[in-house]
């Protein structure tokens, strides 16, 4: 039987933990572009879509998972070897699926606001939009801190969905280094998104409009939380498939 320790079984896979740290970086990023109203923005009172952070993160995030891993099984078929250049394609993948997903919710989104509520999307946290340069204040209704979602938060939240999508499909590929397994790959990657999409919504406090809110320079505390957490879970999703298959094999 082959001595193997777990010093040596997280240096063999030094590249995938660091894939998964970098992966789950690019989560908690993501999570702050992503416009973010909850309550006050389902009754039209606030800025973004009417739900919370880590449900939108986790929508964006696990549609741009499926579409890389349905990538994956395409570059893999026959046996072919996935290396850099097909995982950069796989990660490519995964970022445009967040991304529509999350532009899809953001454009029905706003449909509701314009057609069904019928206020314009507005904020008031900035006189102008960033932009677009239209201004804000003239169309945010009396008692609220805006509507909808403008331009601005538009374009930040395809910033946040290809960030969660990009993470999200490369520690899905880096977990497929590991184990080449993909419902165990899957499930351990479901669980780093998690993991790093509900540490910046702590950071965030409940509402955030993209990176022109106030609230984006706070990137810096959820970088250094979510740098150890996705450390801890690269070395847990390493070590237990790793000694799994060697249990197996003695």
């Amino acid at each position: 039987m082959t001595d193997v320790t777990i010093m040596g079984m997280l240096a063999g896979n030094l590249p995938s933990i660091i894939g998964i740290i970098i992966g789950g970086l690019c989560i908690a990023v993501g999570v702050h572009f992503v416009p973010v109203g909850g309550a006050p923005a389902a009754m039209a009172q606030a800025t973004g879509i009417g739900t919370g952070t880590v449900q939108l993160a986790a929508g964006s995030g696990l549609t741009g998972l499926l579409a890389a891993g349905y990538m994956y099984m395409v570059m893999s078929a026959g046996g072919a070897e996935v290396g850099m250049s097909q995982i950069a394609l796989i990660c490519a993948t995964g970022a445009v699926g967040a991304m529509i997903m999350i532009s899809v919710t953001m454009l029905v989104g706003n449909w509701v606001y314009i057609y069904g509520v019928g206020v314009p999307p507005a904020s008031a946290k900035r006189d102008y939009d960033p932009i677009t340069k239209d201004p804000q204040a003239p169309y945010v209704a009396a008692g609220t801190v805006g509507q909808g979602l403008p331009t601005v938060c538009f374009v930040s939240g395809a910033i946040g969905g290809l960030l969660g999508g990009l993470g999200g499909s490369l520690i899905y590929c880096m977990l497929m280094w590991v184990n080449a397994d993909p419902a165990i790959s899957s499930i351990f990657a479901i669980g780093i998104f998690v993991v790093n999409a509900v540490l910046p919504s702590y950071n965030i406090q409940g509402t955030i409009e993209g990176f022109h809110d106030p609230k984006f320079k706070r990137v810096p505390k959820a970088i250094v939380a979510c740098f150890v957490a996705s450390l801890l879970c690269g070395i847990i999703a390493v070590i237990i498939p790793s000694a799994a298959m060697l249990a197996g094999g003695a």
